[in-house]
């Protein structure tokens, strides 16, 4: 089916079908670590000899080697063609869990979580060119965030329940290993149906409707976003990674470290972060074709940061109030995520530099945000200040997103008078 312009909206919707799939995969296999190191049921940590804290690090080494790889791989996509980078990342990321089920030490652990960062980078910048080709303007946001907020759906939604129940049955290895397979059926998936940008009805798109030797390297930075987006989605990326990373350790510490839940209880916790985010990620991006990007994003970092104080000031009696401050917190601190390495990381762009430039803005997201802010929260949570002190350092960050979010140029094709 196809509208009047020639614009494909069967493809449309399955490749972000298929993309949505394949991000939650994706979700799944990063965010599933914690859970299984912090489980009672599992014996990883004694096995490997590491400390719930540790999961802090380990999201941090993976984080970094995602955001080089975005920029990298997105780079490569837009000289190479999407399918080229895609699939064989798609099948790496998914070897890479299988793979880190027979870890038997640290080292192999930590060798095996930075290739899976490696090859999940470009799903995430080629995937976001990919959604933009296929999309018509004004449904940027709403496919860019359909398709990313399944990485909270699988990853921290559903990723707690799944792993607590496959631990009742398996060991960790095998848990692993079970994650890790449906991604080598979605790549066989995406090799049928992705389209290059020469095969698609670009001239509705961004970044694609010329040959990349049009725009040079340099020309990526000319647009003020391609400046401002990367810095304020380090702070989105920071709070939302080291609240993933910390959160378990903080909700079953001792009383004075930590909450003293037990496990089941700070399970049902945790599964706010998952549904939180998933609905922010598809809802905000999806209002910001219609209020802006601009605003969409200064409102979600200010709402995140006000829900994650007050979720600090929360004690362990009262279940409701903690599931409600983490669901605002997740949902907003997602959303900004979506927005700024979605559709303002696309607006952003030159001609045939899109995945390029989505790349870049997740390189210094995932690099800064989602590798080094775990591992200075990891040391934090080591030090006088404790695991609160960790989540103050996400929430100063949500502060700090805000205000450099006021300087991004509003781009929303409805807002400026491009549909």
């Amino acid at each position: 089916m196809s509208d009047v312009k020639g614009h494909d909206t069967s493809y449309e919707w399955k490749i972000i079908l298929l993309l949505s799939i394949t991000f939650g995969l994706v979700g799944l296999d990063r965010f599933i670590l914690p859970v299984i190191l912090g489980s009672p049921n599992s014996t990883m940590a004694g096995d490997l000899g590491l400390t719930p804290e540790d999961g802090g690090a380990l999201a941090g080494y993976l984080g970094m080697a995602w955001g080089v790889s975005a920029f990298v791989m997105g780079y490569m996509a837009d000289k190479l063609g999407r399918r080229a980078v895609l699939v064989p990342a798609v099948i790496v990321f998914s070897l890479m869990s299988v793979f880190s089920g027979m870890a038997a030490s640290l080292t192999a652990l930590v060798i095996f979580r930075v290739i899976m960062g490696i090859a999940e980078g470009p799903v995430a910048s080629t995937g976001v060119a990919v959604a933009v080709e296929a999309s018509k303007p004004e449904r940027r946001g709403l496919n860019n965030g359909t398709f990313q907020c399944m990485i909270s759906l699988f990853g921290m939604a559903l990723g707690p329940f799944i792993a607590t129940q496959l631990l009742e049955n398996y060991s960790w290895h095998t848990v692993f290993m079970i994650v890790g397979g449906p991604g080598l059926v979605m790549a066989v998936l995406l090799w049928l149906v992705v389209r290059e940008p020469s095969k698609l009805n670009t001239a509705a798109t961004v970044g694609t409707a010329q040959p990349a030797a049009n725009a040079s390297f340099l020309d990526m930075f000319a647009h003020r976003n391609a400046k401002i987006a990367p810095i304020t989605l380090i702070c989105a990326m920071g709070g939302i990674f080291v609240i993933a990373a910390m959160l378990t350790a903080y909700l079953t510490a001792p009383v004075g470290a930590g909450l003293g839940l037990d496990a089941l209880t700070a399970g049902k916790v945790f599964t706010a972060v998952g549904l939180g985010g998933c609905i922010g990620q598809f809802a905000m991006p999806a209002i910001s074709d219609f209020i802006g990007r601009k605003l969409a994003t200064i409102l979600s970092y200010l709402l995140a940061a006000v829900a994650l104080y007050f979720f600090t000031q929360t004690g362990p009696e009262s279940f409701g109030t903690l599931w409600t401050l983490l669901f605002f917190v997740s949902l907003f601190n997602f959303a900004a995520l979506a927005i700024l390495a979605g559709p303002v990381a696309a607006e952003a762009a030159p001609p045939g530099k899109l995945a390029s430039m989505a790349g870049f803005v997740i390189f210094a997201g995932e690099f800064v945000g989602g590798g080094l802010a775990p591992i200075i929260a990891s040391s934090i949570a080591k030090g006088q200040y404790g695991l609160k002190g960790a989540l103050y350092f996400a929430a100063t960050g949500l502060v700090i997103g805000f205000f450099v979010a006021m300087f991004l140029k509003e781009t929303a094709p409805r807002k400026v008078g491009t549909v």
